[in-house]
């Protein structure tokens, strides 16, 4: 085996970049959705529209790389981020809530569990409905050579620009903190999890090292989101989160 492993060491360097950006995006992969269970293509692609459509007011940003020692708050217990449509139903708000019924007292409907991060927006909700298997389109994204042309390949998949900035300072730190592991793992070719439902060793790392810092500074997930993914999760993971809230989508 390490006759073979060094004969394609070559090969193997000039792909690490790829597969260190698919690393960044273990945190939020599932298992594919049941077809039966989601809307039709026409209904989604409708609800996509619309919520791209929206335009958030004041939404969050960031002054900096947030795996290099800035402050992260984490989310409170029970927190979830809440919208609401202004009278005109295409500008909208994002706040914090303690739970879903001071939201809803607030005239706030949940778009996610957790506190509003700078992925909260609707743009990036119709991302991630959109797109709910990310890996190979930001392993695409991670092969560019400076942070500038990663950064311009994430927002030209339809994230908004602190969401984008978001995942290319988690790609980045997961390079740092997880590049010999994950090498490895490349070249065994090691399936996500393993037949106890455990993530490989690599896909381990980028969550216990990059996942947290990403959660609590994005706001947004899939798995709070209500949305599934490649990667198998268990059903109590995924928040119960209905996108129903949305003035000319298919829902109302």
């Amino acid at each position: 085996m390490s006759i073979l492993v060094r004969a394609a060491a070559p090969a193997v360097l000039r792909l690490l970049v790829v597969f260190m950006a698919t690393a960044a995006v273990a945190c939020t992969q599932h298992p594919p959705p049941d077809p039966a269970a989601r809307p039709p293509q026409s209904s989604q692609a409708r609800l996509i529209a619309a919520l791209r459509a929206k335009i958030p007011i004041a939404p969050l940003t960031l002054s900096g790389d947030p795996y290099l020692g800035m402050p992260v708050t984490d989310s409170p217990a029970g927190a979830v981020c809440g919208v609401r449509f202004e009278p005109d139903q295409v500008r909208y708000r994002l706040a914090t809530f303690g739970g879903a019924a001071a939201a809803a007292a607030a005239g706030f409907a949940v778009t996610h569990f957790g506190a509003c991060g700078t992925c909260s927006t609707l743009q990036d909700l119709a991302v991630y409905l959109e797109k709910p298997d990310l890996t190979a389109p930001v392993r695409r994204c991670g092969v560019h050579l400076s942070a500038e042309s990663t950064l311009q390949c994430l927002q030209d998949l339809g994230f908004s620009s602190p969401c984008a900035q978001t995942w290319l300072y988690n790609v980045l730190n997961t390079r740092r903190k997880c590049f010999s592991v994950c090498a490895w793992s490349w070249v065994e070719d090691e399936a996500p999890t393993g037949p106890d439902g455990r993530l490989n060793t690599c896909l381990q790392c980028d969550e216990d090292r990059s996942g947290p810092i990403f959660k609590a500074t994005a706001g947004r997930t899939r798995r709070n989101s209500g949305i599934r993914s490649s990667i198998p999760r268990p059903d109590e993971q995924i928040a119960p989160v209905v996108h129903d809230y949305v003035p000319n989508s298919v829902r109302q």
